[in-house]
């Protein structure tokens, strides 16, 4: 049996280099559309964690108002908002569900790896290069595993 999260995370490391190279635009970082393609048939973790990485963004950007944030300490401290701000909505809908189905941010870092391409590269491009390389390597996923990939 193929393991998905590993091949997706492959998979999407690729299409982000590909979007980088041939875009010169950043998919949300070089992770993330590999996790967000696993995720892309439950639409609401996959907003919810993008709401995060936003939320992020938004409380470094005020921090940075107040203290000089730079280089490897923006950085850092984007990817420890991240996982309080994803470890926050977790216990926040712990129990809270859509129709039986329980909502989750997707993964540890992710939200703060969207949070720092929001802030370094602008809202529209990551939101677009992010969607459409998560969809990309989707689509290469069915192609590749197919009906393992429902289940």
């Amino acid at each position: 049996m193929i393991e998905l999260l590993p091949l997706s995370v492959g998979i999407g490391l690729a299409v982000s280099l590909l979007f980088t190279e041939m875009f010169g635009i950043a998919a949300g970082g070089m992770i993330v559309p590999g996790y967000l393609a696993l995720s892309l048939n439950r639409p609401v973790d996959v907003v919810l964690t993008v709401l995060a990485g936003f939320a992020t963004f938004a409380v470094v950007h005020t921090l940075s108002s107040f203290t000089v944030i730079y280089g490897r300490r923006r950085t850092v401290l984007m990817i420890l908002v991240g996982y309080l701000v994803g470890m926050a909505l977790r216990w926040g809908t712990g129990s809270v569900g859509i129709g039986g189905v329980e909502i989750e941010v997707i993964g540890f870092i992710i939200p703060g790896l969207i949070g720092i391409w929001l802030d370094r590269q602008g809202i529209v491009e990551t939101l677009a290069a992010l969607i459409t390389a998560s969809v990309v390597v989707r689509l290469i996923l069915v192609v590749v595993v197919g009906a393992e990939l429902s289940g």
